[in-house]
């Protein structure tokens, strides 16, 4: 349960990342058994749209118009996104439990999230801690998707 509210922490700080982790995760096999929407997930296209969905929002985020985090829709569509990695991410008999505990970290997260980097902005300006900010995320995320992924050994 642990991947779960650490996709959350993710999902807090960008929407789409934890769709993104968790679509690369299900092409290289390493969801949990009966993850719900892994085929769909694994599919190729769906990858490559997701990962896009991700970049798009990065790219958005840099921009002088974008809207803070904590709006409404921000805020569902964080907890949304969580909830949905948090239970793709959990073994099946806790799915229901990793996807609330996902929603209510995210939704934590991005208040936590916010709050940082509008103090980070008067130092060091929008762009560069949006910079900062997506290189942490996604290598987060793709950590957290990574996290129980068994290790291959070489056989000598």
């Amino acid at each position: 349960m642990l991947r779960s509210i650490l996709i959350g922490l993710v999902a807090g700080q960008r929407a789409m990342a934890p769709l993104a982790a968790v679509a690369s995760a299900a092409r290289r096999g390493v969801l949990p058994a009966g993850a719900p929407g892994a085929r769909l997930l694994a599919n190729p296209l769906v990858v490559s749209g997701a990962i896009a969905l991700a970049g798009s929002e990065m790219a958005g985020d840099k921009l002088r118009s974008a809207p803070d985090r904590i709006i409404l829709p921000g805020l569902i569509a964080r907890s949304v996104t969580a909830a949905f990695a948090g239970a793709a991410l959990a073994p099946m008999e806790q799915r229901k439990t990793a996807a609330v505990l996902a929603a209510a970290t995210a939704i934590a997260a991005s208040y936590v999230g916010f709050r940082l980097r509008v103090r980070a902005m008067r130092s060091f300006g929008q762009d560069v801690t949006g910079f900062v900010e997506d290189a942490i995320v996604m290598a987060s995320g793709t950590a957290v998707a990574n996290l129980n992924r068994p290790v291959q050994r070489s056989s000598r």
